[in-house]
């Protein structure tokens, strides 16, 4: 059974700083792409970051660029998202997601959410003003 645990939300004053970390569990993380992505009270839940099976490639929403960082630890099947310069706007509940690596040698890193096959039950992230 897969399973993906987020954890590291939680309230921050605007400016400040949050790791999250994604846990998973149930599958072979080296063949997964990974992404992160959020969803606010009464907002549809949008991209936010990815990064590739191996590491090499990641990819962000351009509300984001240059204040978060993803990354991932295949030994530990963890991947994470640094936030740096939290603002108000970035309050949300932030899921974490997989989908599948095929082997193909070419592809794009994926931002939709239908691209993802597994999901995370979130964390939240409040950034007060």
């Amino acid at each position: 059974q897969v399973q993906l645990v987020e954890s590291g939300g939680g309230l921050v004053q605007a400016g400040g700083s949050l790791r999250l970390s994604c846990a998973a569990s149930g599958l072979t993380f080296s063949r997964y792409h990974m992404g992160w992505f959020r969803q606010a009270p009464g907002k549809e839940r949008e991209f936010v970051a990815a990064i590739d099976w191996r590491g090499g490639s990641t990819r962000y929403a351009d509300s984001v660029k240059g204040r978060f960082t993803i990354s991932r630890d295949n030994a530990k099947n963890t991947v994470y998202l640094q936030m740096n310069s939290l603002k108000p706007e970035d309050t949300a509940v932030y899921y974490c997601a997989a989908r599948y690596y095929s082997g193909s040698t070419s592809y794009t890193v994926p931002s939709r959410v239908y691209d993802y096959n597994y999901w995370g039950q979130g964390t939240q992230v409040t950034v007060s003003s």
